[in-house]
């Protein structure tokens, strides 16, 4: 495959749009940059003894600070935490991965299970630019449960009030008050 023109945008402007992000790209030292601070600062989060040290140490990864009703338990993994927003009253359980280079977003009262996997990356199925990286973002609403070992794929948004059954694998978006489940994941009912 040919290499694409160079461009001025920034690259987590490219990112963010979806665009693929190539290995060679004159700006990819930027991203490498982030990653390796948040591998330093992970180990940190992930040796915390108490809940208020995990909220401070991961928004201390995401560039913001997380609101002091949300929990989360460690270990929680990610890859990058720049681009992840966490609401209010959010419940997050042991062991989750979080690769959020397309842009996670976790709205209010929320609930992820233990060993969730939220993942915005993705390759060209190409073999000759499958190093390349394409994000797009994840959305779950506000009030939605995600249950223990689910994945969330790359441009999903997961509706208000649903749930996603244990172990799914979710690559379509969710209705609001839905149940979903299996692999892939299918509408099982609507929550009335």
């Amino acid at each position: 495959m040919d290499k694409p023109e160079p461009t001025n945008r920034d690259i987590f402007d490219s990112m963010r749009a979806g665009e693929p992000i190539r290995l060679d790209d004159p700006q990819y030292y930027k991203v490498q940059e982030i990653v390796t601070r948040t591998l330093k600062l992970s180990v940190a989060l992930n040796t915390s003894t108490n809940v208020e040290q995990i909220r401070d140490r991961l928004s201390e990864i995401i560039g913001r600070q997380i609101d002091q009703s949300t929990i989360i338990f460690a270990p929680f993994y990610t890859n990058f935490g720049r681009f992840i927003q966490i609401g209010k009253n959010v419940f997050i359980n042991h062991a989750c991965s979080f690769l959020d280079m397309g842009g996670i977003t976790i709205e209010d009262e929320v609930l992820i299970g233990p060993k969730v996997n939220l993942i915005t990356e993705n390759h060209p199925l190409n073999p000759a630019d499958r190093k390349s990286l394409i994000s797009k973002p994840i959305l779950i609403k506000r009030n939605a449960w995600i249950g223990a070992n689910a994945t969330i794929l790359p441009g999903v948004t997961i509706g208000e009030n649903a749930v996603v059954a244990a172990g799914a694998v979710v690559s379509r978006d969710v209705a609001d008050n839905s149940i979903v489940g299996g692999v892939p994941a299918k509408l099982i009912k609507h929550i009335f």
